[in-house]
């Protein structure tokens, strides 16, 4: 990700006496993203990744981290954050920040998916939409509905009228659908919120691991699907639907957890929630930069042209 704060060896050394994972061998910051300080960090025994959080404050990471030993425990194939020695915290500090460590998954992403990846994905989302039902811990999905009304504003003025009416409108929509009956219906848990091609490790077909877990939050299982569809299952130049890599993911899920009435109902819906949450963020990232090594932001304008093609043409499940 963008490296916002520099831990030097020294930093890194440190750390790895609370939490002895082998001697330090080498210490890299990752390109791309725009949320979190995070670095490899190489040691005698072994690849990890080190993730300083720069906007989540400490009282909100342990339902991120716990999470993902939740999920770890239980099979789905998840980073698993590593414990303080002495204490047994697996949230640390580092450079003054809150902190993370955790192993580097096996592979690589894989961003030009076939059918067959994406059936993966959908397999896996699904086991770990059940596996999280019995997690004990409870926090909302802070990109949710509430933080696009506040951000929509903030961002407006930046836009050309055509965009700015299109992202009103929109907005306007998901309040509208947000007060159904068919929503409240939706099932739920905590979900993932951001698997995007970039966070997942395939090795050939395999999935190895889900990782960046860092937007996750209580929210629908149907958005997080929705959320992954349009990513792995679109053409990217133009944001149109690709049927044939849809179809894959949604039966692989449906194989798993069948999705339900009020989910069949409201899946144009949440497409189009997906791709509006991530035009908002990255309208916000575009316009409202932080200062970063190594910050790149990312395209706003691939958003709207999913949501244009989601609001065009809706998609009739099988």
């Amino acid at each position: 990700m963008a490296v916002f704060t520099e831990v030097s060896d020294k930093d890194a050394r440190d750390l790895l006496r609370r939490v002895p994972l082998g001697q330090l061998t080498a210490l890299r910051g990752i390109q791309g993203g725009i949320e979190n300080t995070n670095y490899f960090l190489t040691t005698d025994q072994g690849e990890w990744v080190l993730t300083l959080f720069e906007r989540l404050s400490a009282e909100q990471l342990p339902f991120y981290l716990y999470l993902m030993k939740h999920l770890a425990h239980k099979g789905i194939p998840v980073p698993d954050p590593q414990a303080d020695e002495k204490s047994g915290d697996i949230l640390h500090k580092v450079c003054g920040k809150p902190a993370a460590i955790v192993q580097k998954l096996r592979g690589q992403s894989q961003l030009q998916p076939a059918p067959v990846h994406c059936a993966a994905v959908g397999d896996m989302l699904a086991k770990m939409h059940l596996a999280g039902q019995d997690y004990d811990r409870e926090q909302p999905n802070l990109r949710g509905l509430p933080w696009w009304n506040a951000t929509v504003p903030t961002v407006l003025p930046h836009l050309e009228q055509d965009a700015a009416d299109l992202l009103q409108a929109e907005l306007a929509f998901q309040n509208h659908t947000a007060a159904s009956s068919a929503y409240q219906a939706l099932p739920r848990g905590p979900v993932h919120a951001d698997l995007f091609r970039d966070n997942v490790m395939f090795d050939g077909e395999e999935l190895t691991g889900f990782f960046d877990f860092y937007f996750a939050g209580c929210d629908t299982f149907l958005f997080d699907l929705c959320v992954c569809l349009n990513d792995w299952c679109i053409d990217h130049a133009t944001g149109a639907h690709d049927a044939a890599k849809a179809q894959a993911m949604i039966d692989a899920y449906q194989a798993v957890r069948p999705l339900e009435a009020a989910e069949r109902q409201l899946f144009n819906a949440m497409l189009r929630a997906g791709a509006l949450r991530f035009w908002i963020s990255r309208l916000w990232d575009y316009y409202l930069p932080r200062e970063a090594a190594m910050l790149v932001p990312h395209d706003p304008t691939h958003f709207e042209r999913v949501l244009r093609q989601r609001v065009a043409y809706p998609i009739a499940l099988a």
